[in-house]
């Protein structure tokens, strides 16, 4: 793309289209049926505006969050383009983290499901080598990845992209942030010039504007601005001196008392500092930085989504594709440069029929950047005092949940059933003091009820998981 191809506005008819069928769109039968099955009913607004463009074989810009249904949004076109006959790449699909690729990666099964033998795979890092470049050896139609494990597989010469038509670009903005843009524009040049492009981002930074520039071609734009609604998200902002701030979380924490809290930092050392004044008050507290192994990153997410830990504070690269259910509290510790970013942030709670509670700590130099939230947001802050708040509740907050894990996975032959199982037969728990399971490729982790989590350690230690003994620990915070 030349300086001259400038993104073209989608017309402003096909963002009014949310609410419409899929039956519209120029889709198969049996995709059409597919999509009904999974319940897919309706377009969402970004489906709406993205879909048509897409499913025309244009180059495409769409600014999307997690959760607003993008993956069916580059999934159908990308689906619509394959010859299942032929067992070669033919649609690649970066995404910035190893969760986010594995969320895609099943969600474009289930979309796949109309077509037999359509064979998508992940490749990401984390996980050894040898079984992603057999699934390749025996042929893959679709791979999903982050840069650097798709970069170690070109270079290796076990991914061939010589007949790739779609290539997809999710949450592009984070895959900058994350310092991935040399290895995006060396992936891209791997790609044939003649294919489709489309790029996905949640903020529309110069960043992306320039990387769209490098690689599409007369990209049509979609740019949806994300609302939330004001009846489920409460917004509530107090102006503190900048070093009360990590006391002011506390403070928070003890009068709203929510189960989950994602503290949002703008830097890491602010994390770290606000990790350790909360462990000093007694909170269970988690962070997430870029320093984590994977495996440690993956025991923090699990233990956030068990309800074992009640706050997990992060950054916004690190954060990035973290969907988390039941989610009552988000806290701008730092207030972020970005309005979009704001907007992004507090959009992680009040999902669904949920409510959830947003506050945000402005020190006097904020007040600039909290005018430009409300004036993107079309809302004038609702300030509050924290003065008011400190005679409440003084007690740290304690996780309705444990994580208990037990050494073995899918290797074993493990599923959520035989936990289960196990759980409620011979250890004699019922199934309402068991909360998720999830299992991994050598580790199986359990959410159990608090108040009982040691007894099930020790009865799960002395009984058996599948027919065999198997080792448990609590995983601490």
């Amino acid at each position: 793309m030349t300086d001259t191809d400038t993104p073209t506005p989608a017309s402003p008819s096909a963002a009014d289209a949310a609410g419409r069928s899929f039956n519209e769109l120029p889709l198969s039968p049996a995709m059409k049926a597919n999509l009904e099955q999974l319940g897919y009913l309706t377009m969402t607004p970004i489906q709406a505006a993205s879909l048509p463009i897409a499913l025309a074989g244009q180059d495409l810009i769409a600014q999307a969050k997690t959760g607003s249904g993008k993956t069916a949004a580059f999934g159908l076109p990308l689906l619509t383009r394959l010859n299942p006959r032929h067992f070669g790449v033919q649609a690649m699909v970066l995404c910035p983290t190893r969760e986010l690729a594995e969320q895609v990666t099943q969600e474009m099964r289930r979309l796949a499901r109309f077509q037999d033998n359509i064979k998508i795979i992940s490749l990401v890092g984390g996980t050894t080598m040898r079984p992603q470049r057999a699934s390749l050896e025996h042929g893959a139609h679709v791979v999903v990845g982050t840069p650097g494990r798709i970069m170690d597989h070109l270079e290796r010469g076990s991914l061939n992209l010589e007949g790739l038509n779609t290539l997809v670009l999710d949450e592009a903005d984070r895959m900058l942030d994350m310092g991935f843009h040399d290895d995006i524009v060396f992936i891209a040049k791997q790609c044939p010039k003649e294919r489709q492009t489309l790029l996905f981002s949640a903020t529309y930074p110069d960043a992306i504007v320039r990387l769209a520039r490098q690689f599409l071609r007369k990209p049509q734009e979609v740019k949806l601005l994300e609302r939330h609604d004001s009846a489920k998200i409460r917004q509530r902002f107090y102006e503190v001196k900048h070093e009360e701030r990590l006391q002011a979380v506390a403070i928070l924490l003890k009068h709203y008392r929510p189960v989950s809290t994602l503290a949002f930092c703008n830097t890491k050392q602010q994390c770290r500092d606000l990790l350790d004044v909360l462990r000093a008050q007694g909170f269970q507290a988690l962070t997430l930085n870029g320093d984590l192994e994977q495996r440690e990153r993956d025991q923090v997410l699990i233990q956030f989504a068990n309800r074992s830990c009640s706050v997990l504070v992060a950054t916004d690269v690190a954060a990035r594709g973290l969907d988390i259910e039941q989610l009552e509290a988000v806290i701008n510790v730092d207030v972020t440069q970005e309005p979009e970013v704001h907007i992004h942030r507090i959009g992680r709670t009040g999902r669904a029929d949920e409510e959830g509670w947003a506050f945000s700590l402005c020190s006097p130099s904020d007040m600039r950047r909290v005018a430009a939230i409300a004036q993107i947001m079309g809302s004038e802050p609702e300030w509050h005092g924290l003065g008011a708040l400190q005679s409440g509740n003084q007690a740290a907050l304690v996780p309705p949940m444990v994580t208990l894990q037990i050494l073995g996975g899918r290797k074993d032959k493990i599923r959520p059933g035989d936990v289960l199982g196990a759980l409620t037969g011979e250890a004699g728990l019922t199934r309402e003091q068991v909360g998720k399971i999830t299992v991994t490729d050598q580790t199986t982790y359990v959410a159990i009820t608090r108040n009982i989590a040691r007894e099930a350690v020790r009865r799960l230690s002395e009984g058996k998981v599948k027919g065999k003994s198997v080792k448990v620990r609590v995983l601490a915070g």
